[in-house]
């Protein structure tokens, strides 16, 4: 790739048509260096904007102690390189809608301390950032803007938060950025960039999205991609801060847009697997379903995010165990009710359903589909028994996967909104804690050294190679069993007589 210096911009010193021009050409002749037209069509390129896209990517860990642990646990280790793997499917999104005429680039950055120079430079420069990670992205955005590049951010935390996010922004993006990123680029070629973009139309219809620039990616780098198939969730938990708090209205993709999205990985990753950004794939289970059967067809293998309802329907359990799903990661929060009551906002749904936990995941992993089981620790009304609660849940259903994390208070919840009111936030506006596994608020039925010292030795325990390996070992030869069991039940039917048909009987 050729970085191009700053201030070089087509939309100034070439008319717009031409510097359009200029881009289609490049793609059609400029590769025949041999052509005598190369020259010029080189120097075209050079005077095109450049766009970088940064994703702050990794996992992040304030506690000493917890850093130091999970050195040394193979199960931690093993979830956190899955994340730090994952592409930025926002900003590949955005890609996707910007025009030809744009030199545009992906790059990751996992330690802003590590490195010598950020990436660049560019005209622009579009950062993701969860908030764990805000605080770098901010000094990351400084030094660009330092360099004289136009900076802008967007997403969850700055959406939340967007007087902090503009000091260190020329611009940034609230809600939404499909309907507005065509208007913030036409703006800033123009010279007229505005300082907030935010949609004020109806909702981004999901059937209008672009197909994300995949092919910005390094194969060799990625081994698990990105694909969105909705966005919004039904329920209303108070702590979540994920797409319902940009995308209240919970909305589809068609279906034939994701498989299209899949034929694109699947020019560029011969055997792609296939992470759904999805809250709740099947909050709508008839069109989940639909999915599932398209899927099917793709010849991949594939993970989501949904509730534990998925195990009252088994058409859909077997479906997704032909489909390819690999696993399925659940929100259990708990497995004892206190804490429960009242989480999820709208119809206490989640409270209901802790008495049928272990049975339905059961009959999950008894399909071939492994259960990864999130647990949140120093939730209101929970005390430190909950931490050998937790560990005997986790031995009694032999989750294949766990994640272990403790309440988290993030910017813009109704969780963060209640504990501001009744002053128990640790370190208000340090979003460097905001990790989901670093205690920055005051449990109401532990103090925060219990609830620190409890997810520090369940870690210890559920993360340990030994603790990992029976779990696997104990969902392999169940499964084993449970297929044996099948096939036997099969054997008998087959070997009985045929029925015959009499007038008298009603049964063939």
């Amino acid at each position: 790739m050729v970085f191009y210096r700053p201030g070089h911009h087509a939309g100034v010193l070439l008319p717009h048509g031409l510097a359009v021009l200029a881009s289609s050409f490049v793609s059609s002749a400029g590769a025949q260096l041999g052509h005598r037209s190369f020259p010029f069509a080189l120097a075209l390129a050079t005077l095109m904007k450049t766009i970088g896209l940064i994703a702050m990517s990794g996992v992040r860990v304030v506690n000493p102690e917890l850093i130091s642990l999970g050195l040394t646990l193979p199960g931690f280790i093993d979830r956190g390189k899955v994340i730090a793997s994952l592409p930025t499917l926002g900003l590949l999104t955005l890609a996707g809608l910007t025009p030809d005429r744009f030199e545009i680039s992906y790059h990751d950055v996992f330690d802003i301390n590590k490195l010598d120079n950020p990436p660049g430079p560019f005209d622009l420069v579009a950062i993701s950032s969860l908030a764990a990670q805000v605080e770098e992205a901010y000094a990351l955005a400084d030094q660009y803007r330092a360099a004289g590049s136009c900076v802008v951010m967007g997403g969850l935390h700055v959406s939340a938060e967007p007087q902090e996010a503009l000091a260190h922004t020329d611009a940034i993006v609230i809600g939404e950025a499909e309907p507005v990123w065509a208007k913030l680029l036409e703006d800033w070629e123009a010279g007229r960039l505005q300082r907030v973009y935010e949609n004020e139309g109806p909702q981004f219809d999901l059937a209008n999205s672009p197909m994300p620039r995949f092919d910005l990616l390094d194969p060799t780098r990625y081994n698990r991609i990105t694909v969105q198939t909705q966005r919004g969730c039904p329920f209303k938990c108070e702590f979540c801060a994920a797409s319902i708090r940009i995308a209240p209205q919970f909305r589809t993709k068609p279906i034939d847009r994701v498989v299209a999205e899949l034929h694109t990985i699947k020019k560029l990753w011969s055997h792609p697997f296939i992470e759904l950004a999805d809250d709740n794939t099947f909050a709508n289970r008839a069109r989940g379903k639909h999915l599932v059967r398209a899927l099917a067809a793709e010849n991949i293998h594939w993970f989501t995010e949904t509730d534990i309802s998925v195990a009252d329907d088994p058409e859909l359990l077997r479906l997704l165990r032909e489909s390819g799903c690999s696993q399925i990661l659940i929100g259990l929060e708990s497995p004892v009710i206190a804490g429960m009551d009242g989480l999820e906002q709208k119809a206490n749904w989640k409270a209901k359903q802790v008495d049928r936990y272990r049975t339905a995941i059961r009959r999950i992993q008894d399909h071939g589909i492994t259960v990864n089981g999130c647990f949140i620790l120093g939730l209101d009304g929970s005390g430190p028994d909950t931490f050998d609660a937790v560990w005997r849940f986790i031995q009694e259903t032999a989750l294949f996967e766990v994640q272990l994390t403790v309440l988290t208070p993030f910017a813009g919840t109704p969780l963060y909104k209640r504990l501001e009111r009744e002053d128990r936030l640790l370190y208000p506006g340090q979003w460097n804690r905001c990790t989901l596994f670093d205690v920055n608020f005051r449990p109401d039925r532990m103090t925060v050294e219990t609830l620190e010292t409890g997810l520090r030795d369940l870690m210890a325990k559920v993360y340990s190679k030994e603790s990992t390996a029976w779990r696997r070992d104990q969902f392999f030869d169940r499964l084993r069993r449970h297929y044996r069991s099948n096939r036997a039940r099969c054997a008998s039917v087959t070997e009985q007589p045929p029925l015959r048909y009499s007038p008298t009987s009603s049964k063939t």
